[in-house]
């Protein structure tokens, strides 16, 4: 059978860890991806980076089509899943290049290039863009242990 390459929670751990996280801060997620926070364009493109990433299949088709309600470009979003971020808005580069290297990370940053966003963005908004990033990586390392188990149960046919 071949090897799952998909990016899971370590354990059970490791997945109560963070939805606790994200439960008991409910208030700064909605703040985060309402109207105070991250903007929703700039929201689903933080959210495409990161499950290019992790490759969720759930949350790629979902915020595939997310992203296009909220009118970003279909070419944007082909760009995106594919890994680059060519057409994207030049002041979320920065952003979008750190989400990319925040969930190739694990969810642990270089601290200095955390501290260029803070820097770049102000506290508040890096802070919003990370509850973001941390919002979606938990929901694609769900989506992703779904397919672990169809992976699994069906010997490698479905889900990888």
């Amino acid at each position: 059978m071949k090897p799952f390459g998909k990016r899971t929670y370590s354990g059970p751990i490791a997945f109560l860890s963070d939805w606790i996280y994200l439960l008991s801060h409910v208030r700064r997620v909605a703040l985060a991806v309402g109207k105070k926070g991250v903007s929703p364009q700039f929201r689903e493109r933080l959210m495409l980076a990161v499950t290019q990433v992790n490759k969720c299949r759930y949350c790629a088709y979902a915020h595939t089509k997310a992203a296009l309600a909220e009118g970003v470009p279909q070419e944007q979003v082909r760009q995106l899943m594919s890994g680059a971020f060519e057409g994207c808005p030049e002041d979320e580069l920065p952003a979008l290049a750190y989400a990319q290297h925040w969930a190739e990370a694990g969810g642990k940053p270089d601290p200095a290039i955390r501290q260029k966003i803070v820097d770049t963005y102000g506290r508040e908004k890096a802070d919003a863009i990370e509850l973001v990033m941390r919002l979606i990586c938990a929901c694609n390392y769900t989506g992703n242990a779904v397919d672990l188990v169809l992976f699994r149960l069906s010997f490698g046919a479905i889900g990888g």
